[in-house]
């Protein structure tokens, strides 16, 4: 029975994916046009849209904290990496637009690579140092010219609450752009795919928590592997108090 719900909610999945391609014509015509954060929202919507109507077929439920705490200019956020669902609760949940530093293994999937192109994500060939620096770059540029992004610093999912060692090159980007890092925690999503045969898909809550950005002014003084160590036990801490209670009057739910 759990196989054959997986399977519908793959293949609901992909008729989503394949239904936005005339939308996804117009949002490439939006993308000519001079950048501007209400042409942003605009060709954001649609993988917004699609993120939320995927998450809420497996059943699951989003709980979002702190998002008062969003500042309204482009930052760096800095996340742990539970598992494949995280990109589609970020994307759907974390209430502003965002790209994303992604494998370049998502480069072969239609469609999906094109809205990824145009929300500013980045294509990362980790076997490949000279195309790594340039993709990091790159990415360097789109922050720099207001368009928040988001990293997971393990450089892999690590399929339950338990962290891998933050990588500090990565936040390179965001102290070269001189932009606000917010650490985000974001917890249950290895609980939908990761913690059985990564196959079946179960339901699961999912939490995010957005914390209060680290300003330029904050962080110029850090070498990059005190702050990763700082972001890090930042988010474990939250992971580890994830594991009561949340009040439900700090949150919103999805």
């Amino acid at each position: 029975m759990g196989l054959i719900r997986s399977l519908g909610i793959y293949l609901y999945a992909g008729i989503l994916v394949i239904g936005t391609y005339f939308k996804l014509q117009k949002a490439k015509r939006l993308f000519q046009q001079e950048s501007n954060p209400s042409i942003n929202e605009k060709i954001f919507s649609e993988p917004k849209n699609v993120s939320q109507k995927v998450i809420k077929r497996t059943g699951s439920q989003v709980i979002v904290k702190g998002n008062e705490k969003l500042p309204n200019e482009a930052v760096l956020f800095v996340s742990n990496h539970q598992g494949l669902f995280d990109i589609l609760a970020f994307l759907g949940y974390l209430g502003k637009p965002v790209g994303f530093i992604a494998k370049k293994e998502i480069q072969k999937l239609p469609i999906i690579r094109s809205w990824m192109k145009l929300i500013h994500c980045v294509f990362l060939d980790r076997s490949d140092r000279r195309q790594s620096i340039k993709a990091i770059n790159r990415g360097i540029t789109f922050l720099k010219e207001g368009h928040s992004m988001v990293i997971f610093p393990e450089g892999t999912r690590s399929r339950d609450r338990t962290l891998n060692p933050f990588k500090p090159g990565s936040l390179r980007l965001a102290t070269k752009a001189n932009v606000p890092i917010v650490p985000v925690a974001i917890d249950g999503t290895y609980q939908i795919l990761e913690k059985g045969n990564g196959r079946d898909i179960r339901s699961s809550t999912i939490t995010i928590t957005i914390h209060d950005p680290i300003y330029p002014t904050s962080y110029k003084g850090q070498k990059n592997t005190e702050l990763a160590a700082n972001l890090q036990e930042i988010i474990q801490t939250t992971l580890d108090q994830n594991k009561g209670s949340i009040p439900h009057d700090q949150v919103t739910i999805h």
